[in-house]
């Protein structure tokens, strides 16, 4: 069933007339299709460039916990948040690497937050939580004892470091580790 046509709204009427400059005080001349369409799309570059600008002025991580303290990596890096119950540990595996486990279809070597940053504890017990990071084609998990949250942290908010894997440093002490730098000093000297 169709609703009957009526007469078309006086509001609709009246703002497609200023569109088209036929309200305009004065007798001014219409508005041209060519001159519209000019006009509509430097406003839709304007509010395109406006949400751009508000997009690069902020960081997108995900927090959680370890160790008893809070961390952020950010968002982009992190594939996905998996259960830690599926570890399997290795045989002669050092100390930093808690097992692997499988993600999408793929094994994934988990590896113990805690050490790599150099806080206390050891084993699965607290650890409730891996974060599946995807950096330029090495898939690994970080154990993590609970995951927070997604945060939006403004740029001009973010502080510099201190030494260690860390890229900066948040509102209400956040530490967001550079993913990068983890293992650097867990792993042997090269020869």
């Amino acid at each position: 069933m169709t609703a009957p046509i009526g007469p078309p709204d006086r509001g609709a009427t009246q703002a497609a007339a200023r569109l088209d400059g036929s309200a305009l005080p004065g007798g001014a001349s219409r508005v041209t299709p060519e001159r519209r369409a000019q006009i509509l799309a430097e406003r839709a570059r304007a509010i395109a460039a406006s949400r751009a600008i508000a997009q690069e002025q902020s960081l997108v991580v995900l927090a959680f916990r370890v160790g008893g303290e809070r961390y952020a990596i950010p968002a982009e890096e992190v594939r996905q948040v998996l259960e830690s119950k599926g570890i399997t540990p290795l045989i002669g595996a050092p100390r930093w690497m808690l097992g692997a486990m499988l993600a999408r279809s793929q094994v994934v070597p988990v590896l113990d937050l805690r050490h790599l940053i150099g806080l206390e504890g050891g084993g699965l017990s607290d650890l409730t939580r891996v974060l599946v990071i995807d950096q330029q084609d090495d898939v690994f998990g970080l154990a993590v004892e609970s995951v927070e949250a997604q945060l939006s942290i403004p740029l001009s908010a973010l502080t510099t470091p201190p030494p260690g894997p860390f890229r900066w440093v948040g509102p209400e002490r956040l530490a967001i580790l550079d993913v990068s730098q983890l293992g650097a000093e867990a792993e042997p000297a090269k020869t």
